[in-house]
């Protein structure tokens, strides 16, 4: 026994050292964590928050995200809103229709027509009313009533016509010049200050017959004349209490416009055309222009005319 072999003793000591580090990959997971938590609650209490037909809204928008953004639908409108589905009201169950280019045009169309006939209507009215006093004015003046037959009153598409016509022995102007005779400087002093009121433009128009203009060696032609005359009889009118402010325009037609076609030389064709303007004839030939010679020039010294009559 003694001489038996002894097993040895393995006692095994274990050190103890620190924890390795671990990184803070763990920090970054949990505040993500935190954030959508967060995310989410907002969320609910915003849904909690949320009118029903606003809801309906967001559901029919998620419930085809697709069609609705690409080709509208219902709870889609075509709206100017940067959200598709939305528009300006979204209270609505189903998104807002923009109206097509074509009903617009007809909205607006259908405004501008009510407009004008309205204006239309305002204007026949003055007109009638300034026709009305104007016959008054000629058949209680005795002065006035004497020249009747040289005074042409008619209601036309651009307005209240009045035409001051020449007669073979009682003309107007004299002969080849824009110097306004007594009984024509009465006439246009009546209208003149019949005019006093009127609240539509005037457009005033000198006119002479077909007759070519003597000798024109300094190119003084019916044109100028017809313009001289048209101004002088502006200033007749204007001394009488007619507003300046209400002409719109002054221009001389020399023969371009003739009251007698079939007989050019007519001592008719000689005349002064006062018109006064409704609304619709003012935007057409005042805003877009007339091809006529017009002339601002004052007759204020006599001129040298050859004798011709006019």
């Amino acid at each position: 026994m003694a001489e038996k072999k002894l097993q040895p003793i393995i006692i095994k000591r274990i050190k103890k050292s620190g924890h390795a580090a671990h990184g803070g990959a763990w920090k970054i997971a949990y505040a993500d964590f935190v954030t959508a938590m967060m995310a989410f609650f907002l969320l609910m209490w915003l849904l909690g928050s949320t009118a029903k037909g606003e809801l309906q809204g967001i559901a029919a928008y998620f419930n085809s995200p697709l069609k609705v953004a690409m080709v509208g639908g219902d709870g889609a409108g075509n709206s100017s809103s940067v959200i598709p589905g939305g528009g300006n009201d979204l209270s609505k169950v189903h998104g807002q229709v923009r109206r097509s280019d074509s009903d617009q045009d007809k909205e607006r169309r259908a405004s501008i027509d009510t407009t004008r006939a309205e204006r239309a209507k305002q204007d026949a009215a003055r007109i009638k009313a300034l026709q009305a006093k104007i016959d008054a004015m000629i058949t209680e003046n005795p002065r006035l009533n004497e020249y009747k037959s040289q005074i042409r009153i008619d209601v036309t598409p651009d307005g209240l016509q009045i035409q001051i016509v020449d007669n073979q022995n009682r003309p107007m102007f004299d002969s080849g010049s824009a110097l306004v005779k007594p009984y024509m400087r009465d006439i246009l002093r009546e209208i003149g200050a019949a005019l006093g009121g009127v609240e539509n433009r005037i457009s005033l128009a000198g006119h002479t017959d077909a007759a070519p203009y003597g000798n024109s060696d300094r190119g003084y032609s019916n044109w100028e004349l017809s313009a001289d005359r048209a101004n002088a009889s502006r200033r007749e009118l204007v001394s009488a209490g007619m507003p300046d402010a209400k002409l719109g325009r002054v221009v001389g037609l020399a023969a371009s416009d003739l009251l007698e076609p079939d007989n050019p030389r007519a001592p008719a064709n000689r005349r002064i055309t006062i018109t006064v303007l409704t609304r619709e004839a003012e935007e057409r030939l005042m805003g877009k222009g007339i091809p006529a010679v017009t002339s601002t020039q004052l007759l204020e010294e006599k001129q040298e005319n050859p004798v011709s009559r006019r």
